[in-house]
């Protein structure tokens, strides 16, 4: 009987413990000082583009370097790469003999000149009637491949959004020009041509590599940059801080990386990353997204807006694209016993599974999902000047980091592999 317990008081103390060492890396004044540095109005409201973001940049780096993060390139914490911004100049073409009006021709491309017919070898495909056409775009647009895209006149509105969609854009090796017509391609020849100009943008990426399974990663990221400096509102007030979207999400991936870098038991390599120009269409993590073989990323944790409660109250967030693997169920069993709890999206109308940073990853099949607490259909501050950290609950985002560090332990170790994204039924 003594020998037993002596085994339980010794259990009991491995608990404390190990409840100590979570408390002492991620508590309530550590997340305190991290959000009101990237929240301040020093920042600027982190718009891409500005002195601000880069000063948010620097203060991520400096904190992943401080957490024993190794860098993702050489010395340097950067992920560097370019937003192009094309102006269209001209088009004209032929769909099996007949001129294709100019305002029916799209290219979404990084080059100055394109030029495209029958015989350049690009794979043909038509969206349909009954397709979705951002969707099918998007999954063309990770494939690193080039199309020659015919699309059906009944997505003429949103083929004038992807005229829109092209204004700024990610400099991507992909090549894809669009035709709106009904006719099957047979024959065709296509010139575009735009003038492109360049801009440069980083993510801040740190690594902990992994041990026994150092060649599969999981990966922790949210985005930091926001909608910088606008109109002032009644009070006088500027600045978009962007407390919550989404510096609380940055301030949990700079946690976690100091929480997983001192428990030195992470069997997967963990990338941490902050990702840029998530307002102006997520540019950040498709860049981020395309430096991995899909088939060795294991998870992502992608965090955004979780310094509000959510609709349940405290202790408690919510999983994106819940349905879509058995990652939610992972996360819950390892919670078992503990105040916290995950929900599935009470937002489903809403499409946030491929809204949010976490899209790009989600549609090559990683279990990729977004944890979040937001309101989705009543967030009172959502991209305001009003969202600032006076109107965040340091504790309860404290709860949520510490909940998914330990949620995501069994994953982290290798013990747990959460089930694939069915990418047949992305069409």
């Amino acid at each position: 009987m003594q020998k037993i317990l002596s085994i339980v008081a010794m259990l009991a103390i491995g608990q404390v413990t190990y409840a100590q060492s979570i408390d002492q890396i991620i508590n309530a004044t550590e997340v305190e000082r991290i959000e009101k540095i990237l929240s301040a109005d020093d920042m600027q409201g982190r718009r891409t583009f500005t002195p601000g973001i880069d000063k948010a940049a620097d203060f991520i780096a400096a904190e992943f370097k401080k957490a024993g993060l190794q860098p993702v390139k050489g010395d340097s914490w950067f992920q560097e790469f370019a937003m192009i911004k094309p102006k269209f100049l001209n088009a004209n073409g032929t769909l099996n003999g007949n001129a294709i009006p100019e305002k029916n021709i799209v290219a979404l491309s990084s080059q100055s000149n394109i030029k495209v017919n029958d015989k350049s070898g690009w794979t043909k495909v038509n969206i349909g009637e009954a397709d979705t056409l951002f969707p099918v775009v998007m999954r063309l647009l990770d494939s690193r491949k080039n199309y020659f895209v015919t699309v059906h006149e009944k997505h003429g509105r949103m083929f004038n959004g992807l005229k829109r969609f092209r204004e700024q854009s990610f400099e991507s090796p992909s090549n894809i020009v669009l035709v709106l017509s009904n006719e099957t391609a047979n024959t065709y020849s296509v010139e575009f041509n735009q003038e492109i100009t360049r801009a440069p943008l980083k993510n801040v990426v740190g690594i902990l590599p992994g041990k026994k399974k150092k060649n599969e990663y999981v990966i922790f990221s949210g985005h930091y940059d926001h909608l910088g400096i606008g109109k002032p509102n009644e009070a006088g007030d500027s600045i978009f801080n962007g407390a919550n979207d989404d510096a609380s999400g940055v301030t949990a991936v700079i946690l976690l990386a100091q929480y997983y870098a001192q428990q030195k038991d992470n069997e997967r390599t963990l990338v941490f990353a902050a990702f840029t120009a998530e307002e102006v269409g997520g540019f950040g993590s498709k860049h981020f997204s395309e430096q991995f073989d899909p088939s060795k990323v294991m998870a992502m944790f992608n965090i955004e807006m979780i310094g509000t409660e959510s609709k349940w109250g405290t202790n408690s967030a919510f999983i994106t694209g819940y349905e879509k693997t058995d990652m939610g169920a992972i996360l819950e069993k390892n919670l078992q016993g503990s105040a916290f709890k995950f929900y599935p999206d009470p937002y489903p109308d809403q499409q946030l599974f491929y809204r949010s940073d976490n899209a790009t990853l989600a549609r090559q099949g990683v279990p990729a999902h977004t944890i979040s607490t937001s309101k989705m259909d009543s967030e009172k501050f959502y991209h305001t000047q009003e969202d600032e950290i006076e109107t965040l609950d340091m504790k309860n985002m404290t709860e949520i980091i510490k909940s998914i560090a330990v949620s995501a332990k069994s994953i982290v170790a290798g013990k747990d592999t959460p089930s694939r994204v069915d990418t047949k039924q992305l069409r």
